[in-house]
């Protein structure tokens, strides 16, 4: 199962494996509080695509689009993701203020397709 929960929620034991999905860390939390199995600054959205994409939801589909095409070009930095996933529970931790529309639902979308469901 793939879940996704922002950066500044306290982290829980159903989180399973907890990956920070974000290129930035996120401000203001501190390392030793937001509990991560690993931190993928590669799997994260290329900072053009991210500055274009600026949160507008008039563009949420064009960048899911052009984010999962930014994935398929570099399978290696998801993939750990989707072994992960075949193990068990993980979240795709984020920083964005915009929890329905923002990197990692889009890539959750993404690796769920490559799982199969």
């Amino acid at each position: 199962m793939i879940q996704v929960k922002r950066a500044y929620d306290p982290p829980a034991p159903a989180d399973g494996k907890r990956f920070l999905v974000d290129r930035l860390w996120p401000r203001g939390v501190k390392k030793d509080t937001i509990k991560l199995t690993g931190w993928l600054k590669e799997v994260a959205p290329s900072d053009s695509l991210r500055k274009w994409f600026n949160h507008d939801p008039d563009r949420w589909p064009d960048f899911q689009r052009r984010y999962a095409t930014e994935l398929e070009h570099e399978p290696e930095t998801w993939q750990p993701l989707v072994a992960a996933a075949r193990k068990g529970t993980i979240t795709l931790v984020f920083g964005a203020k915009q929890a329905a529309q923002n990197n990692a639902v889009a890539l959750k979308e993404f690796l769920e397709q490559k799982l199969g469901g």
